[in-house]
């Protein structure tokens, strides 16, 4: 059972991602029906830790093992989506594909699980300006490239 708990007027998602980067490039998740990019990775589980979420998640979605390598961020994001409030903690975590020839992935992937709507990007990190990333602190985070940080996302505000 993933960690989202109703609290009041706000839901209380506990998320966690894994940042793969190669060649000045972010591995991103986008929804062909929304505007915006964001990391891979999804809500944690109830007694799982989070990263073992997060190698869960990338197996689901890609088909994919991971390492973690490292902890890049824990962000306090604070947003509205479809009428609700959330308040979610969102662990980011460094990670490389485990098998070489993952590791060689330059191309647009699809979502495994037969979600058509879905797609993985490689964003180039120097440009995320470009485009809308969600929690928009992630894109501070990467391009400063100083590990780990916490940061408060706000755009309740």
């Amino acid at each position: 059972m993933d960690i989202t708990i109703d609290v009041g007027e706000y839901k209380l998602n506990i998320r966690t991602s894994a940042i793969i980067i190669h060649d000045g490039k972010v591995l991103l998740h986008k929804n062909k029906n929304d505007n915006h990019y964001a990391l891979l990775g999804g809500r944690i589980g109830i007694g799982e830790d989070s990263e073992t979420a997060a190698k869960r998640e990338v197996m689901e979605e890609l088909g994919k093992e991971i390492e973690i390598t490292g902890n890049v961020a824990t962000v306090e994001n604070f947003f509205e989506m479809k009428g609700s409030k959330y308040h979610e903690i969102l662990f980011a975590h460094r990670a490389e594909f485990k098998k070489d020839e993952d590791k060689k992935i330059t191309h647009t992937l699809k979502n495994i699980e037969g979600k058509d709507h879905l797609q993985y990007e490689w964003i180039d990190i120097d440009k995320l300006d470009d485009y809308k990333v969600l929690p928009e602190a992630m894109k501070s985070i990467l391009k400063e490239n100083k590990f780990p940080v916490h940061k408060i996302n706000n755009d309740m505000i």
